[in-house]
Order: structure tokens, then sequence, then C-alpha cells
């Protein structure tokens, strides 16, 4: 599937379910979200969830997780194509001094909402910011009336590695979220035609996206929060 820039051949996508750990208030446990996304792409011959980062003993961040699957995608390129990986670098740290185009080339797939939470004080590292958008880059799309162009102006890191965000503009509005649908679950409407049936089964079989799922994590911090929050007090003492 080629991009109408014609820049790129679009041959795989991948769903990464977060970690428990992260702490999101109403975040069900990873093994349902696994399963109802395995059941949501049974249809698909081209997007796959890999459950890794779901899989981790804690929380790690997306800069992380675009690094392993960058490297298994490496892997399975040179093993394909008969080459040796061994002399070229894999992504173990950021490294932006040397910053070498890849093959294949990953990249993050955001709707303009998570574009805006870049500016948000703590929930990102300008460096791993910077290393997302310069060694990986962006695919951001337009939801609603939020302005993506708006939030790259206004960032310096995200203006100087403009090049590689690649703004696709949603035509078609769609409102749909997963938060209306968890509040519809909640309330006992109707969510058919909204999820495919056997996630809606999976849902019901299951219980899940209750009131009382709602309430997970109600009191939690986001952990990348946390973590800010801890390295400030033991520079504080």
């Amino acid at each position: 599937m080629d991009w109408d820039e014609g820049l790129y051949k679009v041959i795989k996508g991948i769903i990464s379910p977060v970690n428990d750990k992260y702490g999101k208030k109403g975040l069900v446990a990873a093994k349902h979200r696994v399963a109802m996304v395995q059941r949501a792409l049974e249809t698909s011959d081209w997007i796959t969830q890999d459950p890794w980062e779901s899989q981790q003993e804690q929380w790690v961040e997306t800069v992380t997780v675009l690094r392993h699957h960058y490297n298994v995608l490496f892997h399975q390129y040179h093993t394909k194509n008969g080459t040796s990986a061994e002399s070229s670098q894999v992504l173990k740290q950021a490294d932006l001094s040397d910053a070498q185009p890849v093959v294949p080339s990953l990249k993050l797939l955001c709707g303009a909402d998570v574009l805006k939470t870049f500016d948000n004080p703590n929930l990102w590292k300008d460096e791993h910011i910077e290393e997302i958008v310069q060694k990986f880059g962006l695919v951001c799309i337009s939801r609603g009336d939020v302005d993506p162009q708006k939030f790259i102006y206004e960032s310096d890191i995200l203006f100087k590695y403009r090049h590689n965000i690649h703004v696709v503009r949603e035509w078609m509005l769609n409102d749909l979220s997963a938060t209306h649908i968890r509040r519809a679950l909640r309330r006992g409407c109707s969510v058919k035609y909204l999820l495919p049936e056997s996630v809606i089964d999976y849902i019901q079989q299951h219980n899940i996206y209750t009131a009382e799922s709602e309430l997970q994590n109600i009191n939690e911090i986001l952990q990348p929060l946390k973590a800010q929050h801890s390295m400030i007090n033991v520079l504080n003492d």
C-alpha cells in the first residue's frame, strides 16, 4: 500500500497494548486487551499485534517499545535478504549524533491528541521526543478540530524535525473513540456495528468495561509522571 506521497510502501502495522503498570484510569488487564485486539484483527492481512510491551514486568517508555520493534524488524529484514546485521548499529539507546536512514523504516502512528500531549509537563522526556521524531518519525492523523500543524509549529523539537512528521488529514470525520465505547458499555448501551462481533462477545463473556472497571487506577498517577516525581524528590533530598 503506497502512501499518496509516494515515499513509502506500507508493509505492516503493529498494535502494541500498553503495560498494566502504566496506571491509566479505567485500564483493564492486558490479557483482555490483547485478546480483544487479536479478535479485532482476525480479518486484517497486514495489521498484527505484539504483546511484548504488555508482558514486561514494568511499564516501558514508548521510545523503548519503538527500539524493540525496530530491532525485530531490522533482524527480520537481514535474515530475509541473507545479509549480516551484526555490523550495523542496533538501537539499544538514544544516538542522535549519528542518525542514519534505516531499512525497514518504523514510524509511530498517532492521533493529533497524542501529539498535543508532547507539551504536557513531565509526561514525555525531551530527549525521547527528539529520538522518536528524528530516528523513527511520526504519522499523525488529524482528529476533529485539533490542528497538528499548530502543535508542530509551537514545539521547537517537532518543528526542527517537521520533515519527518507526516500529517494525514482525516476528511471523513469520525468522532468514535475508546472513551465513547467504554462509556456506552458501562451504561448498558449497544455498541453493535461499532466493534467487531467477536470483540463484543468477548466483552460480554468476561464482563469488562463496567462501572467498576472504570475505577481501576482511579487514585494512581500515570507512570511517567510518577517516575518524574520520584526523580524530583531524590534531587530535592
